[in-house]
């Protein structure tokens, strides 16, 4: 099944505004994970644990085929990532967003198919709803906005 490419487009910017916003405060994760936990505990919130955890684990299920690092990393029946020990730095953007990886990191693949799938089971608008309840402060409108912040 393939991911619109304003799915990958968005996946990168959230986290972009992640990584933006940890450089003001102290980075205890990684921006991949802090966007998967926005997006946990949103979705979990709106429609429950199980829909997440089901969702989650087909998004990683369809992640692992763009990007095999993935293969260690399982979803917890909470929704929550398990396995991400020695490999929690390497779902970070960075080796994607330099041209190194063109098939895609594993972080940017998982959230890039998590996107995809709330966009087919929820649309649009409800998908654009909940991203700005998880991201207040973000604009997913305004494609030139710098980092995907307000201005």
């Amino acid at each position: 099944m393939a991911t619109p490419p304003q799915m990958r487009e968005l996946a990168h910017r959230l986290l972009a505004y992640e990584a933006a916003a940890s450089k003001t405060s102290e980075p205890v994760e990684s921006a991949t994970l802090r966007v998967y936990e926005k997006l946990r505990q949103c979705l979990s919130a709106f429609a429950g644990v199980a829909a997440f955890e089901s969702l989650a684990f087909r998004a990683l299920t369809q992640a692992k085929s763009d990007a095999p690092d993935l293969w260690a990393i399982q979803i917890a029946e909470d929704g929550s990532l398990q396995g991400l020990g020695k490999f929690g730095p390497q779902l970070d953007t960075d080796e994607d967003q330099a041209g190194e990886n063109p098939a895609g990191g594993g972080g940017i693949a998982l959230i890039t198919r998590l996107l995809g799938l709330l966009l087919i089971f929820l649309g649009k608008a409800l998908t654009m709803s909940l991203l700005r309840n998880a991201w207040p402060g973000a604009t997913f409108d305004d494609h030139s906005a710098e980092n995907g912040r307000k201005s």
